[in-house]
């Protein structure tokens, strides 16, 4: 008998040797959004990844604002951030706080350093403290500032927190060593004046701290165990462990808070970066953080993905140390794996030409039944209206067929979808030469579900009846970045896909007018799609393609 063997990440493996050593009794972990944003895909597998081991091992997640630049931060970012995290099920409980509500001992932790010799007031101006940082191949020099005493130190940094210090003109810095091959560890800067009205304090602050000695901090206070980040920062982990022990809130490097790096999420072609998703919604370029066409959560929702399907995505991507990048095929592939048995397929026609049924009695009018969904009969059914004539796609009908073309072309027979088989005979011409209606006949013996077993047809199309058909707005989307060209140019300009969009004023049966936001559906050969969140109105839906039903992407074979 085989044994179920459960592969570890090398994170698993580090949380479960520190409970075993007795480093740690319990695990807390947090996810720490800066609110200068709209949260995005690789955010999403950090908060699921957090959230995921708090629950496997019975502990705690925590959300916190990393609220410390006001420079940037929005009380919209921060509400839409609630919403993001909240819509993937990482269920923080009350354990939702603010890195700003900490001031006061960051502030406190920073005149210990200070009294142990550990920090100074530095006036150099930021040119000044970038030259004498050195470089990766020189060490850098000491400022002139760095011996000055504690009591002019405390006075100095006293006069920063009470306004008297212009914005730019002095800074805290770490006493550490200037000549350090980690430059994260030349006496980094560690608060700034900055006189910025703070969405959570107000003006009670004019002197904010730096990332680096914050963060650390906030982890300490809020008893996290493992503050899991990416790569970028694992040459900032001996600062983080620096920040700690000098300013008393462990003992050692190796106690908790420990931080684990692990790789980010990278998508082939996509644009994830704040900085060039601010860009995009400044320039015009897409209609908000939320445009369907970006991969922030927000506009992941709305364009129709599902809280499940990038569960299943993180999943799939795993966790390591290595960075990598992943097929945005593989996203598509998840949410066409969740929704393929959970949504009803309907008809749609995105681009109608009209059909007529010449021996179909004028005036009549069937409802005939279909089934919602295949492969799930708990959906259930519902009734169609059909009469003589309809709406079938354009591209359904050739005057003359192409090779292995089975659809509609003079002389040959196909099945309508739920209903009979036609035969086209002809068709109408505008003065352009341009094909307006399609002209057939049907054989009412071959009626769908009536057990008709003459002849089989090799093609089967679908269509919406034309007198009950509904007109809707219906958006086909594609990458927003040109995939033969890759994201950036030379000069760091988006190589933007001028086809990301596609309106179609399209043609649908009657059942899909009752369509609220976020409700999504399979339309038959066309992929699936949702009811727009922003822009639909009662009975008056606005569809947004989800993906389209084809798929480049293959599960990987174990």
């Amino acid at each position: 008998m085989e044994e179920n063997v459960v592969t570890r990440n090398f994170i698993q493996n580090i949380i479960e040797e520190d409970l075993r050593s007795g480093r740690c009794d319990h695990i807390v972990t947090r996810f720490p959004p800066e609110p200068n944003g709209y949260l995005h895909i690789g955010h999403a597998k950090s908060i699921l990844l957090n959230y995921g081991l708090a629950q496997e091992y019975n502990g705690q997640f925590n959300v916190r604002f990393d609220d410390t630049n006001p420079t940037k931060e929005r009380v919209e970012f921060v509400n839409s951030i609630k919403e993001d995290i909240a819509w993937l099920g990482a269920d923080c409980g009350e354990h939702l706080y603010f890195a700003s509500n900490y001031f006061e001992k960051m502030y406190e932790t920073a005149v210990k350093l200070i009294k142990k010799g550990k920090a100074y007031v530095c006036d150099l101006t930021p040119e000044q403290i970038r030259e004498y940082r050195g470089t990766l191949t020189e060490p850098g020099k000491e400022s002139p500032y760095r011996n000055r005493s504690v009591e002019e130190n405390l006075a100095l940094f006293e006069a920063m927190k009470n306004g008297e210090v212009e914005d730019g003109a002095r800074v805290l810095r770490a006493k550490i060593d200037m000549a350090s091959p980690n430059i994260n560890m030349r006496d980094p800067i560690l608060y700034r004046v900055s006189r910025m009205t703070h969405h959570n304090t107000g003006d009670d602050w004019c002197i904010y701290p730096m990332y680096d000695f914050a963060h650390p901090i906030e982890d300490a206070i809020e008893g996290i165990t493992h503050s899991i980040c990416t790569l970028e920062f694992e040459d900032h982990r001996p600062l983080y462990d620096w920040v700690l022990v000098e300013g008393e809130w462990k003992k050692t490097p190796e106690d908790t808070p420990k931080q684990i790096e692990f790789a980010k999420l990278y998508l082939t072609n996509v644009v994830t970066g704040k900085r060039y998703i601010k860009k995009l919604v400044e320039d015009g370029t897409v209609d908000g953080w939320d445009d369907p066409r970006l991969v922030t959560i927000a506009a992941l929702k709305r364009r129709g993905f599902t809280p499940e399907s990038i569960q299943k995505f993180v999943e799939l991507c795993g966790v390591s140390k290595a960075d990598s990048s992943v097929d945005y095929a593989m996203l598509a592939y998840c949410i066409r794996e969740d929704l393929k048995m959970k949504r009803p397929r309907m008809m749609a026609v995105l681009d109608p030409i009209k059909l007529v049924i010449d021996n179909y009695p004028e005036g009549q009018v069937e409802e005939l039944t279909a089934e919602n969904n295949l492969e799930n009969p708990e959906l259930g059914s519902r009734t169609i209206p059909f009469g003589r004539e309809l709406y079938i796609e354009r591209e359904d009908f050739m005057e003359e067929p192409v090779k292995k073309y089975f659809r509609l072309f003079p002389g040959n027979e196909v099945r309508l979808m739920h209903a009979y088989f036609v035969t086209c005979t002809g068709c109408e011409k505008d003065e352009n030469g341009n094909v307006t209606v399609v002209h057939c006949t049907y054989d009412p013996e071959t009626k769908a579900g009536s057990g008709f077993e003459g002849r089989k047809v090799k093609g089967t199309i679908h269509w919406v009846p034309a007198a009950e058909a509904k007109d809707v707005t219906v958006r086909l989307y594609e990458n927003l970045i040109d995939e033969e060209k890759g994201v950036y140019n030379e000069d760091g300009s988006m190589n933007i896909n001028p086809d990301s969009l596609t309106v179609c004023n399209a043609k649908v049966e009657p059942a899909l007018m009752d369509a609220k936001a976020y409700d999504s559906y399979q339309f038959v050969r066309q992929g699936f799609f949702v009811a727009d969140a922003k822009d639909s109105a009662p009975g008056n839906p606005v569809f947004n393609r989800i993906v389209s039903l084809k798929s480049s992407f293959k599960l990987p074979t174990t």
